[in-house]
């Protein structure tokens, strides 16, 4: 297969965990004979900085032209601590979601066997937990009308949701359902909100399409309450912008490291696959930033174009490289040597000796990163 991926590395760690997405992908196609072509284009601070626009129209244009999209992360202190920035890493971001159409994000939580102590929750809360989490991306609160008074004392934001916008991510919800275990909990506040209320009618009539998922509701403090007390309930969560936005990211203190957790974002035509963790700045540079969230975006990436085997070839690298502890110092405290690129370095070489499972690990100390 030949795709063009166009490489938004951004901000922060973004390049340095990119690039080692970028280099599993890489041993992937030579070991399964695809054509994978690169080209980077700058977004969010740095585009700033470049151009005064976080999302340059030459970057939009390759991303329409692109296959599909792999990014980094997005954001730099200078803008986060200053209020009054008309301009933002983040505007590029949810432009390039709303010009590309990407209205489904797509999170994967899954707790590692091997990582069960990592957690900061009890082991036998987590083992087990698998949840698949379905956020809507383009509309909701993030892309309402907003408004600030003319004194600056009063702000609002509109919450707008549309049955269009509902139900073409319930439907990719309820379908992914039907290939895991079969259950869909929508998360809302329907007890409040207008637009929880159009979503929980609208989800409840398209469930009877699918009469082999239940479906069940939460409210979303409680289902914030239940990620904690029991995740191994949830199978696919269904949800709007803001709530998904901050479910998706409690959960991820479920596997023991944000660094873990991958997403996929798509539309109709488009589909971007990013780390769900942020530039981290104060990282950068350091080798310390864990590139593992970025390598199963690229595994999410294999699997929008039903490379499924190669996806898998990929997600055993990353489940042996935890299993023998080749992880950044925010999984390992023993081997704080262990660099983002090291990491990088032995799933790519596992790529290539799939077979192979007796790993010298002085070798990956020196750098030399060889499975003999």
């Amino acid at each position: 297969m030949k795709l063009n991926i166009a490489v938004l590395s951004g901000d922060g760690i973004g390049p340095e965990v990119t690039h080692q997405a970028i280099k599993v992908l890489k041993a992937i196609a030579q070991e399964f004979d695809h054509s994978f072509r690169f080209k980077e284009a700058p977004v969010g601070a740095i585009a700033i900085d470049q151009t005064g626009n976080p999302l340059p129209d030459d970057t939009l244009q390759l991303c329409e032209a692109s296959d599909a999209i792999l990014f980094g992360a997005i954001g730099d202190p200078k803008y986060d601590n200053n209020p009054s920035a008309k301009v933002r890493p983040e505007q590029g971001l949810l432009k390039l979601r709303k010009s590309l159409g990407l209205y489904a994000n797509i999170r994967p939580v899954k707790a590692y066997e091997t990582l069960l102590d990592k957690s900061p929750l009890k082991e036998n809360v987590i083992k087990g937990t698998d949840i698949s989490i379905y956020r809507e991306l383009t509309g909701g609160i993030y892309f309402g009308e907003k408004q600030l008074s003319e004194d600056g004392q009063v702000a609002s934001d509109l919450c707008e949701y549309s049955r269009e916008e509902i139900e073409r991510i319930a439907h990719l919800a309820f379908k992914a359902a039907q290939s895991r275990k079969k259950k869909v909990t929508l998360v809302d506040k329907a007890n409040v909100l207008e637009t929880s209320r159009l979503w929980r009618k609208v989800v409840t009539e398209l469930a009877k399409d699918y009469p082999d998922v239940e479906l069940d509701f939460l409210f979303v403090d409680n289902a914030a309450m239940q990620m904690i007390l029991n995740p191994k309930q949830f199978d696919v969560i269904l949800t709007e912008n803001l709530f998904g936005d901050v479910i998706s990211d409690e959960a991820s203190v479920i596997g023991g490291s944000i660094g873990l957790l991958a997403s996929a974002s798509v539309g109709n035509k488009h589909a971007m696959f990013e780390p769900i963790h942020g530039s981290y700045p104060e990282a950068t540079g350091k080798g310390i930033a864990n590139p593992i969230a970025s390598i199963l975006s690229a595994a999410m990436l294999l699997e929008h174009f039903g490379l499924y085997k190669e996806a898998n070839v990929i997600k055993a690298g990353v489940e042996k490289s935890l299993q023998l502890h080749v992880t950044t110092p925010d999984l390992n405290d023993n081997f704080d040597h262990i660099t983002t690129s090291k990491v990088g370095d032995f799933i790519e070489d596992f790529i290539h000796n799939p077979k192979d499972s007796n790993l010298n690990f002085t070798n990956i100390h020196l750098g030399q990163s060889t499975i003999i």
